[in-house]
């Protein structure tokens, strides 16, 4: 059973988070909301006096008038209900404004705030879970909205008429009605608190579920491969058989006050029409007053029927939103400095300046690293996986912070340039490319979006990507699919490639960026990579020293420290060094390509 003390502590302060931001973008459409509640209130206005018209009609019947004057009793009814419906239908397109233009808003916000986190929180999230909070946040707004305007607030409408027109016929019955409603309140209130606490655990597991769903299908591959399919199914089916549990519960709490709540009404039911009866014996009432406190009953019970249901689903709906809430309270782990400036290249020149860096504060990494590299060098990292060579390039990305030293280009601190402009300046092909899925031209034209069709092409033709885009049916216009899985490892390659051509960025990351390639495609493209690092810094990261050899200077890295650095003919006259050893076994083996591990870290 989950801890109510501790669920309750976080969810006040998640309540009153996620209400600030729901009242925040309420608040741009203020006026499109008060004048929804303001036709509400009159239509409701007008639905609480036709059964007071009905009470004046029958105690006409009763005396037998003119048959003019019932119709035209008749006449007014007919009036007071068809200006509720004129109301109550201006609310509803009022409504829809308003919440529809909140939904979208908070939307954006969800994109803006979640794509600003860094590369290290998306690592360690499920893309199914962040997209399914995404949509309940917005949603739950909706929920919430329509709680407010169409329940809670003709709620107190219609019980604040009511109890004044019943206390004005007689004190004691709008006395009656307004204990009762107080009780009523009170004892869903008190259930659907209880409730919640199990509502916030089933929305945990519920997510739960989803995350694992979400991995096994990108992991689809694995799950066949890996004849994952029975551990799989054990694991999401237990998640599920708690989930359903736990949902079997909910239900059966919410049938239990069901029935409580029927006993409350039939009580207040018989109660009144004593009270009734004993002032109709007195004189105190008509028969018209009877039409008017059944009517006003059978209203009260329409209202407040679904309270309880109603309380419970704005604490459901407000669950659902504070899963989005923790992320939005969640501060960014890398951001800009307060008036952080554009970076401007002029010659691109790296320095990793004493850098010390670590995974999570425990595992350290980089401890005083100095890296120097020249204006327009070529540059070939080279080491075992787990050395650091990648880290070196997401630290230059700016995808970590580092915890003491500086990494400059061109004399000015990655750390104090907007991290837009450091990106706009470096192009990057990693080891495993992912695509949009989007057309082939528009994967492409990521790389520079105002580029014309004819310099997507030339870059294609480049990446000798042309060829095989060529033969498709829709060729340009083919989608690659989610991440690009329609395409071949190399196809996505050649795309990544064709899109850093296109971008033209001083400097240049190849991180693995042949890895994927055959002997042959890599020969098509060494010529189109050879033009693209001309008049560039360029740092290659690969495990083919056919490609590092080329390199103006190679750095061997290995347990986080720079061990050696020299050309390709430098390096080899070390007796005993790493690189030699490297190169002896790819001679050795009598591969083009040795087969050195350098999985990025």
């Amino acid at each position: 059973m989950p801890s109510t003390d501790g669920i309750f502590c976080v969810m006040k302060y998640n309540t009153k988070l996620t209400f600030k931001i729901f009242w925040k973008h309420a608040l741009r459409y203020k006026w499109s909301a008060f004048f929804t509640l303001f036709c509400i209130a009159i239509g409701d206005a007008f639905s609480v006096a036709a059964p007071y018209w009905y009470k004046i009609f029958f105690d006409e019947l009763v005396a037998k008038p003119p048959v003019n004057t019932l119709f035209h009793t008749l006449f007014i009814i007919f009036l007071i209900l068809i200006a509720h419906w004129l109301f109550i239908r201006i609310s509803a397109f009022t409504n829809s404004f308003f919440q529809t233009s909140v939904m979208r808003d908070l939307s954006d916000t969800c994109f803006v705030y979640l794509h600003k986190h860094s590369f290290s929180f998306f690592n360690n999230s499920f893309v199914g879970s962040l997209v399914k909070r995404v949509n309940r946040f917005s949603r739950a707004f909706e929920g919430v909205a329509d709680r407010i305007i169409w329940d809670l607030f003709p709620i107190f409408i219609n019980i604040l008429f009511i109890i004044i027109v019943l206390a004005w016929r007689k004190p004691i019955l709008g006395l009656i009605v307004f204990v009762w409603i107080i009780l009523f309140c009170i004892c869903n209130y008190a259930f659907s608190m209880y409730k919640l606490t199990y509502d916030v655990k089933r929305s945990e597991l519920d997510t739960k579920a989803t995350g694992i769903l979400a991995d096994t299908i990108t992991n689809n591959v694995n799950v066949k491969l890996f004849v994952g399919y029975d551990r799989e199914r054990t694991r999401f089916s237990d998640v599920m058989t708690e989930l359903t549990a736990l949902r079997r519960f909910t239900w059966d709490l919410g049938g239990i006050f069901d029935s409580v709540q029927w006993l409350l009404m039939t009580l207040l039911e018989v109660g009144m029409m004593y009270v009734a009866i004993k002032l109709w014996a007195q004189g105190f009432l008509t028969l018209g007053d009877f039409v008017l406190i059944q009517a006003f009953i059978m209203r009260i019970f329409e209202k407040l029927w679904g309270f309880g249901r109603m309380i419970r689903d704005f604490y459901e709906n407000l669950a659902d939103a504070e899963e989005m809430t923790e992320i939005l309270d969640t501060p960014h782990e890398i951001i800009d400095i307060k008036n952080a400036k554009e970076l401007k290249i002029d010659s691109g020149e790296i320095i990793f300046d004493h850098v010390n860096f670590s995974y999570h504060k425990t595992r350290k990494i980089f401890s005083n690293l100095h890296l120097h590299i020249r204006p327009q060098q070529k540059v070939g990292l080279v080491g075992p996986s787990g050395a650091g060579k990648s880290t070196i390039v997401k630290l230059l990305l700016r995808q970590h912070d580092i915890s003491r030293g500086t990494i400059l280009i061109d004399g000015q601190s990655v750390s104090r340039v907007t991290q837009e402009s450091l990106w706009k300046n470096i192009s990057l092909v990693p080891q495993d490319p992912i695509l949009f899925h989007r057309t082939l031209m528009e994967n492409i034209r990521y790389g520079k979006p105002e580029a014309t069709d004819a310099e997507v092409i030339e870059a294609s033709r480049l990446a000798h990507c042309h060829e095989f885009i060529f033969e498709f049916p829709n060729q340009y216009d083919t989608y690659v699919g989610e991440r690009g899985v329609k395409l071949s490892g190399g196809e996505r390659q050649r795309v990544a490639i064709a899109r850093a051509i296109l971008r033209n960025a001083p400097i240049l990351v190849l991180d693995e960026a042949t890895s994927s390639l055959d002997s042959e495609s890599e020969h098509l493209i060494q010529d189109a990579l050879d033009k693209l690092m001309k008049g560039k810094t360029v740092i290659v990261i690969a495990h083919r020293l056919s490609t590092i050899m080329r390199m103006d200077r190679i750095v061997v890295v290995d347990k986080g420290k720079i061990i050696e650095d020299g050309t390709h003919t430098q390096l080899l006259r070390k007796t005993k060094g790493l690189y030699k050893k490297l190169w002896s076994f790819q001679k050795n083996s009598n591969l083009s390509t040795p087969t050195l591990d350098t999985t990025a870290q």
